[in-house]
């Protein structure tokens, strides 16, 4: 199993049940191919340094996960069928970057309180 992070971009004239919805799709679609979810951060409705599509916003999520390489493109196929997602990047973290990711988390953890 590798460790994964995708940052996927949603066209910001969505409603906000529309967005959790297409969250939920496809947090559901990695784990029913066996992937386990890390973490999921909801960055919310940002700009963007360039326009998309013609927009210059867009809610930005972030999913960090574990699975086999076989699933990612098909993980990414599906965000390229949604007309919903405008952009998505998927990495593939090495032990350095999953210690950074860690210590994000971390410090997210403490800043609530």
């Amino acid at each position: 199993m590798n460790h994964y992070e995708t940052v996927f971009i949603l066209n910001p004239v969505l409603s906000d049940v529309q967005v959790k919805e297409t969250v939920k799709k496809f947090e559901d679609y990695l784990v029913s191919k066996g992937a386990e979810m890390i973490h999921k951060e909801d960055w919310g409705l940002k700009k963007m340094a360039y326009p998309i599509q013609n927009k210059k916003t867009g809610f930005y999520h972030l999913f960090e996960f574990k699975a086999a390489g076989e699933v990612v493109a098909p993980f990414e196929l599906e965000f390229r069928r949604d007309d919903s997602i405008m952009r998505y990047l998927t990495v593939k973290l090495d032990k350095h970057a999953a210690a950074w990711a860690e210590k994000r988390k971390e410090k997210l953890k403490t800043a609530k309180k």
